[in-house]
Formats: structure tokens, C-alpha cells, sequence
């Protein structure tokens, strides 16, 4: 029982971890005022880039700069869209979402064919800390992930310590979230701050994507994400739009996740159908308010018109 606990606590790490880094973007996006739910779109289109990267140049490494620009353009036409011109936040979003769909799937048949899931890519394999990675049900979670798996890990500490509500770039951000018009006329640079926030959430969540597809399965499938990113915006709302609440969400949403596989072990005999809708219940008790009351910032989805 020990070793299903184990590999339950591990599964749920692995699962929770493309998670928080798409939500530590999002968070910081949404902190902004901008709501992007184009995530889905940008974590599949860093996961297709980092595989078709790691395919063409024959190293993972090459994958992750490769999903890190792609994810960064992508980003790019998103903040345009939502902070120059001022298109609906929510529209644009799932219209980026439906057209990265077809995109990567297109794309994944021409460059790998028809066995797109069957062609190994070059990866990241596991890297057990030595000492650390046998501590019972914390060392296999946290101390056996890939180099990737401990980038990820980083750059979600440092961007939640860095841009905290107790650090200058974070009270920025905060304020130009609740009210754009007023931290503009105390000089702030509204839309350099969206900008900034949205080309984040690109970069977290390309590097999820490619996380995805070159630590976890070595390989890119049609719609590898699954809805994941779609969960990344939620974890930010159950999470109150601060990072140590997301950060708890992501890692129920992960468990329920990695219960999928854990539970015969566990001699738990619930239906598949109903183990894989588990994820997306939690998802929806969290935005029903059963969770906890929550405030979203005051000016996210509303377009910043100077002088407004």
C-alpha cells in the first residue's frame, strides 16, 4: 500500500505540475486585468513547438527555446487582440483555443504523420536527487522530476515571490488590475504591464506544454492537453487570485487526475468514466463559490481606454 501511495503522491505531482505553471502566468495575467483563455491554446502550441523543435534539432533543449518562442508569438497576437485593439477577452480566447487546436493537428500530420503519439522524441528523463528522492511520499514526488520539472518548479517560486502584493512589480500589477484608469494617471504603464503579464503566461505555459510532451510521454499527440488549460484558469479562481491558494488547487486537480490510475490499486472500484469527470467536478465546485467566497480584480475582462 505504501508503494500506491507512493506512486498516487508522484502521479499527482507530475499531473499538477504543467498545472502550476500555466496558472502561475494566468494568475499573474488575470492580477492584470486580462483574462486569458486562450491557456489550452498556449500550452498545445508550446507543446507541438517543443516537440517539433526537439525532432528537427535532435535535443530536448532545442524543444524547449523552440516552445518558449512559440508560445511567446502566440502570446504576442493575444495581447494584441485584447490590450491594443480591445477584442472581447473571452471570444478571442476560445476562437485562439478552437484555431491551435486545428493548427497542431494539422501540423503534427505533416511533420510525423498519421503516428504522431508513435514517433519518440528526444526528452528530459527523471533525475532522483540522491538522499531526497526515497523520503516516503514526498522524495518520489518531488525529487524524481526531470530537469524541465525542476525548472518548472523555479520559475513558478521565483514569479509568485517576485511579483507578490508585498513587492513593488506586484503592487503594480495589482493596481493596474483593479483600476487601469487611475494607475495610469499616477503614471503607471497600463498597457506595458498587460503586455508584460500576458507575454508571462505565454512563457509558463509553452514551457508546460513542452513539459508534456518531452518529459512526460517523449512524444506529441492530437489535443495533448487534454483541457488542462482550461483547469489552469480555474485553479487561479478556486485559488483566490493568489498564488499558495492556486498552487493547492493545482495539486487537488492533479491528484484527482492521477486517481485515474491509482485507484484499482487503491481498492477503490469506481467507473473510468466517472474517475476521468473527477478533475472537471472539482473544477466546477471550486467556481460555484463552495469552496469559498472570492472577489476577482475589478477591472479584469474591462478594456483600458485612456482618460475612460
Amino acid at each position: 500500500m505504501s508503494a500506491v501511495v507512493d506512486e498516487l503522491a508522484s502521479g499527482g505531482v507530475r499531473m499538477a505540475l504543467p498545472l502550476l505553471l500555466a496558472s502561475s502566468g494566468e494568475l499573474l495575467s488575470e492580477r492584470a486585468g486580462v483574462l486569458n483563455l486562450s491557456v489550452e491554446g498556449m500550452m498545445l502550441t508550446g507543446a507541438f513547438a517543443g516537440a517539433a523543435g526537439a525532432h528537427a534539432g535532435g535535443s530536448a533543449g532545442v524543444g524547449v527555446l523552440t516552445a518558449l518562442a512559440a508560445g511567446l508569438l502566440f502570446a504576442a497576437l493575444q495581447a494584441l487582440l485584447s490590450v491594443t485593439l480591445r477584442a472581447d477577452q473571452i471570444v478571442t480566447g476560445i476562437t485562439a483555443n478552437a484555431l491551435a487546436l486545428g493548427a497542431t493537428t494539422y501540423g503534427s500530420r505533416l511533420l510525423f504523420g498519421d503516428g504522431a503519439g508513435d514517433t519518440a522524441l528526444p526528452g528530459f528523463d527523471p533525475l532522483p536527487v540522491p538522499g531526497l528522492h526515497s523520503i516516503p511520499v514526498l522524495g518520489p514526488a518531488l525529487f524524481e522530476q526531470s530537469a524541465l520539472g525542476y525548472a518548472g518548479f523555479a520559475v513558478a517560486a521565483v514569479l509568485a515571490l517576485a511579483l507578490s502584493r508585498r513587492t513593488t512589480w506586484g503592487l503594480a500589477l495589482d493596481a493596474v488590475g483593479e483600476d487601469a484608469v487611475t494607475a495610469d494617471r499616477c503614471g503607471l504603464p497600463v498597457r506595458s504591464v498587460r503586455y508584460a503579464a500576458v507575454l508571462l503566461t505565454g512563457a509558463t505555459s509553452a514551457l508546460a506544454g513542452a513539459h508534456l510532451a518531452l518529459s512526460e510521454v517523449h512524444a506529441f499527440s492530437d489535443n495533448i492537453t487534454g483541457g488542462m488549460g482550461y483547469l489552469a484558469v480555474v485553479a487561479v479562481i478556486a485559488g483566490r487570485w493568489r498564488a499558495w491558494p492556486t498552487l493547492l488547487a493545482c495539486l487537488v486537480f492533479g491528484l484527482a487526475q492521477a486517481l485515474q490510475f491509482a485507484a484499482p490499486a487503491l481498492g477503490l472500484h469506481l467507473s473510468a468514466p466517472l474517475l476521468t469527470t473527477l478533475p472537471y467536478v472539482f473544477a466546477l465546485l471550486a467556481v460555484s463559490g463552495l469552496v469559498g467566497r472570492s472577489r476577482a480584480p475589478s477591472g479584469l475582462t474591462v478594456p483600458f481606454v485612456r482618460g475612460g
